[in-house]
C-alpha cells in the first residue's frame, strides 16, 4: 500500500510511518519543513514538502494522487493560538478531505480529539482545539466520496506501548500512550472496515488487531 500523512513529522505520525514502513508499506509524509526531511526518511518515509495553510487543494491532490489511504495528523500543537486552531486543526484537514477527493483515494483516517464538538462551548484556547476538531471531524463525515474513520484518543502519553487497548464509539476518558495510538491507526489503513466509525480510544485489555476487527464487525 501506499499511504500518504499530513503532519508527517508529529510525534504519532513519525511512529506510524516507522510500523507502516517495518511492514513493507510506501509512506510519504507531508511536512512544511525541509529541516525536517531526515528524521522522516531516518523511519522510512518520503518527505514531502507542503504547507497546509497555504497549499492549494490541486498541490495538495497531487501529492495524493496514487495513494490507496491517507492520514489526517497534522495539528498546530501546543503554544498555537486560537487563530492557527482554525486554520489547521479546521482548515488544513478540510483541504486535505477535499485534496482525497480530487486525487480519487477514499480511505481517509483522521486522527481527532476525544470531546472534539463544533458546539463545545468555552473561551480558553483548548475549547477553540476542540471546537476545530469538531468542525474538521463534521466536515469529514459528511463527505459521501471517502471511507472515513475518524480515530479520538484520550490523553497521549509518551509511556512504552502495550499494544492492548479499548476501541469503541464511547470508552470514556483515559490515557493512551502514543504507541498504541499509531499501532491501530496502522491496523485502520489497511481496511476500509471501519468507514463510517468515529472511535474513542484509550489503553485497555484487547490486542489492537483485535480490538480493530471487533469495532470492524459491528
Amino acid at each position: 500500500m501506499r499511504i500518504v500523512i499530513a503532519g508527517g513529522h508529529g510525534q504519532i505520525a513519525l511512529r506510524l510511518e516507522r510500523l507502516l514502513a517495518a511492514r513493507g508499506d510506501e509512506v510519504a509524509g507531508l511536512i512544511r519543513d525541509a529541516g525536517q526531511e531526515a528524521d522522516l526518511r531516518a523511519a522510512g518515509a518520503e518527505p514531502l514538502l507542503c504547507d497546509l495553510e497555504s497549499a492549494s487543494v490541486d498541490e495538495v491532490a497531487g501529492h495524493l494522487r496514487g495513494a490507496d489511504a491517507v492520514v489526517f495528523a497534522a495539528g498546530a500543537g501546543p503554544g498555537s493560538g486560537a487563530d492557527r486552531k482554525s486554520t489547521v486543526d479546521r482548515g488544513a484537514a478540510v483541504l486535505f478531505a477535499d485534496a482525497a477527493e480530487l486525487a480519487g483515494v477514499r480511505r481517509y483516517v483522521v486522527v481527532s480529539s476525544m470531546g472534539a464538538d463544533p458546539a463545545h462551548q468555552g473561551d480558553e484556547i483548548f475549547d477553540a482545539y476542540l471546537r476545530a476538531k469538531g468542525e474538521a471531524d463534521a466536515y469529514v463525515r459528511s463527505r459521501d466520496a471517502l471511507d472515513w474513520t475518524v480515530l479520538r484518543p484520550g490523553m497521549l502519553t509518551n509511556d512504552a506501548g502495550t499494544g492492548l487497548v479499548r476501541l469503541e464509539a464511547a470508552t470514556g476518558r483515559g490515557p493512551i500512550p502514543r504507541d498504541d495510538v499509531a499501532a491501530v491507526l496502522a491496523e485502520l489503513v489497511e481496511t476500509s472496515a471501519t468507514a463510517g466509525l468515529t472511535l474513542e480510544l484509550i489503553s485497555g485489555s484487547v490486542p489492537v488487531p483485535v480490538a480493530v476487527k471487533s469495532v470492524a464487525g459491528n
